[in-house]
């Protein structure tokens, strides 16, 4: 066991150095402006993640690989006042004909006072792991309640208002759309229209959610680079997804029973956040609970996380951090929990790690170590992965 381990640790400990050697300081910005008059501009940036990902699970062995996890490049652009709009794909994860998923792709309406109207493809407003950026992560990857495989919605295609009051201490957000869900029966995996597969059902999404700022505002970014006091967040959301019956390529039109033994067309979903997080004084702690119910077409379907078909997904996630007076190096750790209706056990997964900054969230390295039990409600199912990631955003 402790012979296992050196070898994964000695792996991981060679791959830091080489990136300590390789990466130096670069300044900062939120982008590139390439072009700039009057009303008018153009912005370019992007990210680049290349993580190295290691699993020992029990009866699977130790596997590993080197990919990169995001390869986005943006463009974002105005010709007329109050009016902008960004596109932005993905190139990272690569695999056969999938080779680039369209992100954020929007217009944006900015002629308001405390409100912006967003029109295209954006974020669904809810959860607070899922709104936080990938790039402004403590632990890498995002935990259950943030991950559209199981229950969050990813991007809507639609309408999305986002206002303020004047003091800024309350937040809110409202959302129309279409979103398509994936029947994998395993997950309740929802995605957006701009990344259509053939048999993803279709439907529409509303949402919203409200957060509380009582000592002013608070961003979702997580790691506090040591600003002063203490500033809690508290956050409400809800959300609702129906299939308009367009595209159920898994249910029999006579019968309305499901044709696959492990795919199961989608009928509705509703979806409940309560969390909060607090920043400050190097502390970054974010608590955050989903309750997701889905039905299926198929009122007898079970199979994956379904039973009679129907499931709640349970899900819990914690997660902190504490950033050392210098501002480079963060040690952080996680606990979260998944159940669903069909599960035998609970799914928990626990993290710990570090993360090195050379210039904030634009350059720095991750080192995090994963510990699951139960992994998709199997008892025994127990395993580990460990993930270096290192990231470059201009």
């Amino acid at each position: 066991m402790v012979e296992r381990y050196a070898g994964k640790l000695s792996v991981l400990l060679a791959l830091c150095l080489v990136t300590v050697a390789l990466v130096a300081p670069t300044p900062a910005g939120a982008g590139i402006t390439v072009f700039e008059e009057g009303d008018k501009f153009v912005e370019i940036g992007g990210r680049v993640q290349i993580q190295y990902l290691q699993t020992d699970f029990f009866g699977e062995g130790t596997r590993d690989q080197v990919f990169f996890r995001r390869l986005r490049p943006y463009i974002s652009a105005s010709v007329t006042k109050n009016w902008v709009g960004k596109i932005q794909f993905d190139f990272g994860k690569s695999i056969d004909g999938n080779e680039v998923a369209v992100k954020d792709a929007y217009m944006q309406y900015k002629g308001w006072k405390n409100k912006t109207l967003t029109i295209g493809n954006a974020k669904t407003p809810f959860s607070r792991e899922f709104l936080t950026s990938s790039k402004r992560q403590q632990t890498v990857e995002r935990g259950f309640v943030g991950d559209h495989n199981f229950g969050t919605p990813d991007r809507q295609l639609g309408l999305r208002l986002d206002g303020q009051n004047d003091s800024k201490k309350i937040t809110y957000s409202l959302a129309f759309g279409g979103e398509q869900h994936d029947p994998d029966a395993t997950k309740l995996d929802f995605d957006s229209p701009a990344n259509n597969s053939g048999d993803w059902n279709e439907g529409l999404v509303i949402a919203g959610r409200v957060d509380f700022h009582p000592k002013g505002f608070v961003k979702f970014d997580q790691g506090d680079f040591n600003t002063s006091g203490i500033k809690p967040n508290f956050s409400l959301a809800f959300f609702t997804w129906s299939n308009d019956s367009d595209n159920n390529s898994y249910t029999d039109a006579v019968t309305g029973l499901s044709t696959s033994g492990s795919k199961a067309d989608l009928d509705s979903a509703e979806g409940f956040e309560i969390s909060a997080g607090i920043r400050g004084n190097g502390i970054s702690i974010d608590a955050e609970y989903n309750l997701i119910s889905g039905d299926t077409v198929d009122p007898t379907f079970t199979g994956g996380v379904y039973r009679n078909g129907s499931t709640d997904l349970d899900k819990f996630h914690l997660e902190g951090g504490f950033m050392l007076p210098s501002n480079q190096v963060e040690l952080v750790g996680g606990w979260e929990s998944i159940d669903a209706d069909n599960y035998q056990d609970t799914w928990t997964a626990t993290e710990i790690g570090v993360n090195y900054f050379w210039n904030k969230h634009k350059v720095k390295a991750q080192l995090i170590h994963r510990m699951a039990e139960s992994r998709f409600g199997v008892p025994g199912e127990d395993g580990d992965t460990s993930l270096l990631q290192l990231q470059f955003v201009f």
